[in-house]
Formats: structure tokens, C-alpha cells, sequence
């Protein structure tokens, strides 16, 4: 037989908390896709300067 754990039900995970989080910074799917962009070109620069 299986030994009993000792541990309560609990909430299973089901626990609520604030469905929306207010962040002071708000980024757009253009901004973010801008910025990695941005990211891999800097890299690729850096790259064939320093290569």
C-alpha cells in the first residue's frame, strides 16, 4: 500500500490572483518585435567589426 504523504488537499494550483497586472511599462508587439530587431542587428554588426 501506498504510504500517505501527510500533505493537506490544498488549492490544487487554483488559488486567484490579479488577472491583470498593471505594469508602468506597456510595450506594444510592434515595439517588441522593433526591438529585437534592433538586438540582432546591433550583434550582427558587432560581429563583423570585431570578427
Amino acid at each position: 500500500m501506498a504510504q500517505e504523504s501527510g500533505m493537506g488537499a490544498g488549492f490544487g494550483g487554483l488559488m486567484r490572483y490579479k488577472e491583470e497586472y498593471d505594469s508602468k511599462f506597456k510595450f506594444g508587439p510592434g515595439a517588441v518585435i522593433a526591438g529585437i530587431v534592433i538586438a540582432i542587428a546591433f550583434v550582427t554588426v558587432l560581429r563583423f567589426i570585431y570578427a
